[in-house]
């Protein structure tokens, strides 16, 4: 198989990249910096292939799927893994901030998406990967930026798995809980609460993010591990969330969910005009 992931330097794509690797996969990574790209490509010689991607930017990423195709022909798995969190108050994250986070957890992904179609239609196979996050199934104080971005991208990627499912193609959401990536660190921005009012929701949490860095449960080299079985499996889920916590909160959003809808259809369910049989 031919793999190209976004941010690689790092985290989940970082290990990933390793795992598909020792399995004697190609791979295809984006990289920051052209050392980064210099040692990739040094790490397995003809197997491995760094490129320097901004995902924000059309050219580069159009750039780095040429290459992918001119180097191995093909392109198997996409993984949508590149992104960062937004951290703050929605009243006090600047609109600038707002865009940004956008720009790259949802539109960068989509442009991914976009260059790499064409490729796998023609193969009539392929498997793309997004690294969304339990906070794109369940939403935190403090996060409403971050999990308006993940929750764009869980739906563009259900959406997409209908529409590309009869000619060979798969998607699968991968929703991580907290794990020991440098998400709450420096793949994070944090707008400082100045509100008293989001003192204690929004700062409380913040600081909870803050603390728990370093010391998440989630292991990234087992998730990546599990993501490179996902590949192999005739029938892969939609979603896979990763992590004890993860499936905990997964859970109990559905389970609330369930008791809403059961408890307010009375006033939804007969808004429908009355159709004559």
């Amino acid at each position: 198989m031919v793999w190209f992931i976004t941010g690689a330097s790092t985290g989940f794509g970082k290990e990933l990249a390793k795992v598909a690797l020792s399995g004697g996969d190609k791979v295809v990574a984006t990289f920051r910096n052209q050392e980064q790209i210099a040692a990739f490509n040094k790490y397995y010689p003809g197997q491995a292939v760094g490129v320097h991607v901004d995902v924000t930017k059309p050219e580069q990423v159009a750039g780095g799927i040429e290459r992918a195709i001119s180097e191995f022909g093909r392109i198997d798995v996409l993984v949508n893994n590149a992104g960062y969190g937004s951290l703050g108050s929605l009243e006090e994250v600047e609109e600038d901030e707002l865009k940004y986070q956008f720009e790259v957890n949802v539109f960068g992904a989509v442009r991914l998406t976009k260059a790499v179609l064409p490729y796998m239609r023609k193969q009539r196979s392929g498997h793309i990967i997004n690294i969304t996050s339990i906070g794109g199934l369940v939403s935190y104080p403090g996060v409403s930026v971050y999990n308006g971005s993940k929750f764009a991208l869980e739906g563009i990627g259900e959406a997409l798995a209908m529409e590309v499912a009869h000619i060979g193609i798969k998607v699968t959401n991968i929703e991580p809980g907290p794990f020991r990536t440098d998400w709450a660190g420096r793949s994070a921005s944090y707008q400082k609460v100045t509100i008293p009012d989001y003192e204690k929701s929004v700062g409380q949490r913040l600081e909870s993010i803050k603390e728990i860095d370093g010391k998440q449960e989630g292991d990234p080299e087992k998730a990546a591990k599990a993501i490179f079985q996902v590949t192999r499996l005739n029938n892969p889920p939609l979603h896979l969330p990763l992590g004890a916590s993860a499936y905990k909160d997964a859970y109990e959003k559905s389970e609330n969910l369930r008791k809403e809808l059961d408890s307010f259809q009375y006033l939804g369910l007969p808004t429908d005009f009355k159709m004559e049989k």
